[in-house]
């Protein structure tokens, strides 16, 4: 067997619990370090794991202890002093998503890991979903022909006060884009195989919202190929409901994600009901992300692609930018001119 790869833990919020469930459960990692400016969240994960170096800032824990990847659980602003302490310790990184809250800072980031020879993955955990994994395999497989058009809908009522959700939403600019339409867009471009070329949106927020920023987002996405995608996702649902559906119409038949964890099913165009598409069970939030950090070990030791890396990430990062300058135009924007304004050149994914 390989040698655990040796991590630190930086951030030690709500989501990071889950993290170092997951963690704790793979052979291949070994928690040695733990960040947090929090004195309770380290003692707190410090119960989990007593053995861990802990620190305040990674700057100083990289001091401390040897390691060889840092997960950044932090949020996604004022991240780079946390990523130039990390590529200045020659440590590989996992980031949650999204990499940055702007895209320029994104860019740089990914500059900076490239030039320091590290690899950058970014926590997309969606694609490692069972259900994602059976969508994109039945559309490779061209069992109801190929995409055409879809309408892509998620409408939630997420109490950002609850304990245990982070709070910085609360303040963000736009919400559910930057946290939760980044996984639905890179979920379109995994799925798909495809790239969006076009988009036309309406950033809002309802009279009722607890968010300070926009917690709707509407949007027609037009991809390369002729793929049209109507997009509709709320944090400020006007029910204290999950209401999550996917339906991509195909030219010989439908595939529907009827619920955000699952029931995938199919019809082919004269077929009087839906059939089951299967799926591999299941946990939610743990499955997925044991199967992201799989990924990312394998890719760290070089025995594994890639598949969220920071470089491809810029490209979703790109249909936020979009979504937000297409709502002030009130018309649609193309994405070349964003990648040509904000990125450049050479990070060009």
């Amino acid at each position: 067997m390989s040698t655990p790869l040796r991590f630190v833990v930086v951030g030690l919020g709500a989501r990071s619990r889950t993290w170092l469930r997951v963690m704790q459960a793979s052979p291949d990692v070994q928690i040695v370090g733990l960040a947090d400016p929090s004195p309770a969240a380290r003692d707190a994960a410090l119960k989990l794991l007593p053995d861990a170096t802990v620190a305040a800032e990674i700057s100083k824990l990289t001091q401390m202890v040897e390691a060889d990847v840092a997960l950044l659980v932090t949020p996604p602003g004022g991240r780079e002093g946390q990523i130039e302490a990390c590529l200045a310790a020659k440590l590989d990184i996992l980031a949650e998503k999204p990499l940055a809250d702007d895209v320029s800072s994104a860019a740089r980031h990914v500059r900076a890991a490239e030039a320091a020879g590290r690899t950058l993955i970014v926590g997309l955990n969606f694609r490692f979903l069972p259900v994602t994994v059976a969508l994109k395999q039945a559309l490779n497989a061209g069992i109801v022909g190929a995409p055409e058009f879809a309408r892509f809908t998620y409408e939630r009522w997420r109490d950002g006060q609850l304990p245990h959700l982070n709070k910085y939403p609360l303040v963000m600019d736009h919400p559910m884009l930057w946290e939760q339409s980044i996984h639905h867009f890179d979920l379109m471009r995994h799925v798909y195989g495809k790239e969006v070329t076009r988009i036309h949106a309406r950033t809002f927020n309802p009279s009722w919202s607890m968010y300070r920023g926009d917690a709707n987002v509407f949007a027609l996405l037009e991809f390369d190929g002729g793929l049209h995608v109507s997009y509709q996702g709320t944090w400020a649902g006007g029910v204290d409901r999950l209401d999550f559906d996917w339906r991509t119409d195909c030219t010989e038949g439908v595939l529907i994600q009827r619920e955000m964890f699952g029931d995938l099913v199919m019809a082919r165009r004269h077929d009087t009901s839906f059939k089951p598409v299967p799926t591999l069970p299941h946990e939610p939030w743990i499955t997925d992300a044991a199967a992201l950090l799989e990924m990312a070990v394998a890719a760290f030791r070089g025995t594994g692609p890639v598949l969220c890396s920071g470089r491809d990430h810029l490209q979703s990062l790109l249909m936020l930018a979009a979504c937000i300058r297409s709502s002030d135009r009130r018309a649609p924007v193309e994405i070349e001119e964003l990648r040509q304004e904000i990125i450049q050149p050479e990070d060009t994914p």
